[in-house]
């Protein structure tokens, strides 16, 4: 621990700038393997997914994503995370957690109107080539493929099941 001459921890240790964002993309498959996109304003097609709220751990932030942005539902225990992406903006470190799901209970729509215009399903072969950067990545995980959808600077780190995932005691 970083801490002064008289023991307390330095501030600047306590509470340090934040130079990343951590966020999750939720790959919603249906019955006949399809996958769930929803098309932004400005063109580009997404997954169900955002930022990972403090406490939170990526698959309850998944199924809550999932739940504002479509209406969509399911159990956090039907989330499994397959990757950890990390990519970059200019001056912000951006990792993702690439996860999926089955089974969500609902009809998808637009919850989030100023976000996004509409969800749709498609089949792999079909998915747009207009997707948003951390989307793309996350089908990379998926359904990885001769040519990568994503940006090749992308930093893939598989999950290995559930030997990955640390249960506090």
């Amino acid at each position: 621990m970083n801490t002064d001459e008289h023991g307390a921890e330095r501030p600047e240790r306590a509470r340090p700038t934040p130079q990343s964002l951590t966020g999750v993309g939720l790959a919603v498959l249906d019955r006949a393997g399809r996958v769930l996109l929803g098309l932004g304003h400005d063109g580009r097609w997404e997954l169900p997914g955002g930022k990972v709220d403090a406490g939170e751990d990526f698959e309850t932030a998944a199924a809550r994503e999932l739940a504002e942005e479509t209406g969509l539902s399911v159990p956090v225990t039907a989330v499994r995370i397959l990757a950890v992406v990390v990519d970059g903006l200019p001056g912000l470190t951006r990792v993702t957690a690439a996860a999926v799901t089955e089974g969500a209970v609902g009809t998808p729509r637009a919850t989030e109107p100023d976000k996004i215009v509409r969800w749709e399903w498609f089949a792999r072969e079909e998915v747009p080539a207009a997707l948003f950067a951390p989307s793309a990545s996350v089908l990379d995980c998926l359904w990885p493929g001769a040519t990568p959808r994503g940006a090749a600077d992308v930093r893939r780190y598989r999950v290995a099941g559930d030997v990955a995932r640390i249960t506090p005691p």
